[in-house]
């Protein structure tokens, strides 16, 4: 009966993965639950999974990489890759290569929010189209997280789970061999073939005018008689009015983003965007009339204390699922929502009701002085670069010593990942490396939660005997094929599981399954810990399968079917490359 409930609920969270309507940290905690109330996980076993060592290590190590960016660490590579000028091959080699190694020691989305800028740039200089390089750009960073035990979480947690059964984790640089191998091979293919495998879309970062603002903004004025004078502009929602007031001119006086509170006086001229069915609305219930024609310069939305700024929302925004008005946005942040694009579509009517999704690209206004503090709290990666941390000598050297400490810790055998990686980020902390505000911000908690609650789902489909059933099932199927078939099939199973849920989902579920087939066949786990590790971390087929590929959708203006159009290729040369070796540095 625990088989039985514990494979519905699988199936109904896979059901939910795909459904896309809850969160993914949401969907396990509801399967967690589940389970916990029908007592397939004991009751002090529900929430073990927070205390283990490979959910504190995510956490520590993405505190750490944010200490590396805001040391300054890797602007040293951004100005490298600035300065290359090797054709198109050689751009995607500089480009493709750093981003992979950068992965290797950063999380695969702090490497992408610090690259991906300069490569839309880089593509704009060369008049290249951004789709071309950026869902590269996003698989490059997958691809590097299989370089060490730090890269990526599935790497952590299959770590984990071998020392549970084996009585040792793997170590910081046992998945190098097998990682490098695969990441040479995939750097290349994607500078040589990859990226001409791809459409030409013209998306959200594709070319500087894709808002095509002067389009949706009008200028409009304030009269004698209109009943707005001495009103604040919060009274326009009062009157049912669907405008967005972006500036206001008042005696040769520009205010950009006028607050809500802003009194209308007789004569003001308001810079207003809107539909043609608002802009008329506007000017029936306000009384007002209607201003200048001409377009609105973009120069004037963003200037002096004003920025105008693309971002993408990140799986782990606070704005996901929620709209501009119940988040208080405006009157709260001073952020003013001018634009949504998603999926190629631009979405102009009631945009401050329209319910944000991740990957979304929004053309935002907001106030200078707040607004690197913003994209931290509101997890939005901007499209443009962003200035980066000027190196500080005294606080890289404590960075670099104290992150290499950490490293040569774990390596010796000195200290646990979880210990090494946790004390580092302290001292971090209590050195002035990085703050503890900038710290906390730097944690994905949606992904913690989401490890947390799955560990012990993966547990109770072990100790259940549905990881065994499983097995014995897939080797059913094998037909008393080759190790090297077992081997690829077990690798091709969890690439495409990682296409459709969590690649951190993916590793807890299929990790457990591997060890009980190699236990059955009399071979190395190790080797089929291994697969496991590289299959979870090559999702190449969907935008759904990993928050850097869908990262990339709105800016390269791409279909969902783009991502097969390059990842099956892509995902078909891992696989011919990772079986031998795996079975080369890892014997059955």
């Amino acid at each position: 009966m625990d088989q039985v409930i514990i494979f519905s609920t699988l199936l109904v969270t896979l059901g939910l993965f795909l459904w896309g309507r809850w969160r993914h940290d949401l969907v396990a905690v509801f399967a967690l639950m589940v389970l916990a109330f029908t007592g397939v996980i004991a009751p002090d076993r529900v929430f073990v999974g927070f205390g283990n060592e490979a959910v504190i290590s995510v956490a520590a190590i993405l505190m750490m990489g944010r200490a590396v960016e805001k040391a300054g660490l890797t602007e040293p590579m951004a100005r490298m890759l600035d300065r290359v000028r090797g054709g198109v091959v050689g751009q995607n080699m500089a480009l493709f290569g750093s981003t992979a190694m950068l992965s290797g020691v950063m999380n695969n989305t702090g490497t992408l929010a610090i690259l991906m800028p300069l490569a839309i740039r880089l593509s704009r200089e060369s008049h290249r189209v951004a789709s071309k390089v950026l869902m590269p750009l996003a698989f490059a960073s997958l691809l590097g997280g299989l370089l060490t035990i730090i890269g990526t979480p599935p790497n952590i947690l299959v770590a984990q789970i071998r020392a549970e059964h084996t009585g040792e984790a793997f170590r910081m640089f046992d998945y190098t061999p097998v990682g490098l191998g695969l990441t040479l091979v995939g750097v290349v293919f994607l500078s040589l073939v990859g990226w001409r495998l791809l459409p030409t879309r013209r998306g959200a970062a594709s070319t500087r005018g894709f808002y095509r603002i002067g389009e949706y903004f009008a200028e409009v004025v304030v009269p004698a008689g209109s009943k707005l004078v001495g009103l604040p502009l919060s009274s326009f929602a009062e009157l049912g009015i669907e405008v967005n007031v972006v500036g206001l001119v008042r005696s040769r006086r520009r205010i950009l983003a006028p607050a809500p509170e802003e009194i209308l006086e007789l004569g003001d001229a308001l810079l207003v965007e809107a539909s043609g069915d608002e802009l008329r609305n506007l000017l029936r219930k306000g009384e007002l009339d209607l201003g200048t024609d001409r377009r609105i310069a973009e120069s004037e939305l963003g200037a002096g204390e004003i920025v105008l700024q693309e971002v993408v929302l990140t799986l782990s925004s606070p704005l996901v699922g929620r709209s501009a008005r119940s988040m208080g946005l405006r009157s709260r942040m001073g952020i003013n929502v001018l634009a949504i694009h998603r999926l190629g579509e631009r979405i102009v009517h009631r945009l401050r009701e329209t319910r944000f999704r991740a990957g979304d690209v929004l053309l935002v206004q907001a106030r200078d002085e707040d607004w690197t503090e913003t994209l931290q709290d509101l997890r939005l990666l901007p499209l443009r670069e962003r200035d980066l941390d000027v190196v500080s000598t005294p606080r890289a050297l404590k960075c670099v010593l104290i992150f290499g400490g950490a490293v040569a810790a774990i390596a010796t055998g000195l200290l646990p990942l979880g210990v090494a990686f946790t004390g580092a980020a302290l001292l971090m902390i209590l050195l002035g490396v990085i703050s503890l505000k900038e710290a906390y911000n730097a944690v994905e908690w949606p992904v913690i939660v989401l490890l947390g609650a799955t560990l012990p789902i993966g547990w109770a489909l072990e100790t259940s005997g549905g990881a065994e059933s499983i097995a014995r099932m897939l080797l059913s199927l094998e037909g008393g094929a080759p190790p090297w078939v077992i081997l690829a099939s077990l690798l091709v199973v969890t690439m495409l599981i990682s296409n459709l849920i969590n690649n951190a989902a993916t590793a807890v579920i299929m990790a457990p399954i591997a060890y009980r087939m190699a236990i059955d066949l009399g071979h190395n786990s190790d080797t089929y810990f291994m697969a496991v590790a590289v299959g979870a971390s090559c999702a190449f087929l969907t935008p759904i399968g990993h928050q850097c590929n869908l990262l990339v959708l709105g800016p390269g203006g791409y279909r969902f079917s783009d991502y097969s159009r390059l990842g099956l290729p892509l995902s078909i040369v891992v696989v011919l490359a990772a079986v031998p070796l795996i079975l080369y540095f890892w014997p059955i």
